[in-house]
């Protein structure tokens, strides 16, 4: 009994995933086929890795700014190999652009990038959620905030708009996040009431 329950609500979930797919995917034109591609790759953002390198570096002494960075590499990495290489090969679910889902004929495909093989969950989401959520517990500034959330999202978005990620994928790279970041951030709080000047939370 449980078990049909269980199924019939993963069957629901997997259905309306796909239907919103199609819906974010099938509003495509060649001017956002262009903005969504450049938003999902990495050079693009590498700007906004620099400020937020010299923001640390100048509202904090350069020992806590390099442990900063450092945890931020590990969040990072942990998050993407959380998604990458620890549940992907275990749920092992197509990406809806992969010519083996029956979906994919349905798909619109941007330069012909249909991503890899398995896309659950996801490693961009996790990446961008998880260096947000713990720049939001470090800085604690609103307008940081408001940018950092309109970055994850809009990166987050560009993966469904480009057919590579269900919105499920999305949704649960965001949690592996927010749990990668709030671990992480303890974990820095930690070392910098220890090992650096006494930590104060505050803004930039």
């Amino acid at each position: 009994m449980w078990f049909n329950f269980f199924k019939e609500i993963i069957l629901w979930l997997a259905d309306l995933d796909a239907r919103l797919l199609l819906i974010v995917n099938g509003a495509h034109s060649p001017f956002f086929d262009a903005v969504m591609w450049c938003i999902s790759g990495r050079w693009i953002w590498v700007p906004f890795y620099i400020v937020l390198t010299y923001m640390l570096f100048r509202r904090f002494s350069w020992k806590r700014a390099t442990l900063c960075l450092l945890t931020i590499g590990l969040i990072i990495l942990a998050a993407d190999q959380t998604c990458a290489s620890l549940i992907r090969p275990e749920v092992c679910r197509l990406r809806p652009a992969n010519l083996n889902n029956p979906l994919s004929h349905l798909v619109h495909v941007v330069n012909g990038y249909r991503g890899g093989r398995y896309g659950f969950p996801s490693s961009h989401s996790a990446n961008a959620w998880s260096m947000a959520f713990f720049a939001m517990f470090l800085v604690k500034r609103t307008k940081l905030t408001i940018f950092l959330t309109i970055w994850a999202l809009l990166m987050s978005y560009s993966r469904i708009y480009l057919g590579v990620h269900y919105p499920g994928d999305l949704f649960v790279g965001m949690i592996i996040g927010l749990i990668t970041a709030t671990a992480s951030y303890y974990v820095f709080r930690y070392f910098a009431r220890n090992y650096t000047d006494k930590f104060k939370p505050g803004g930039m």
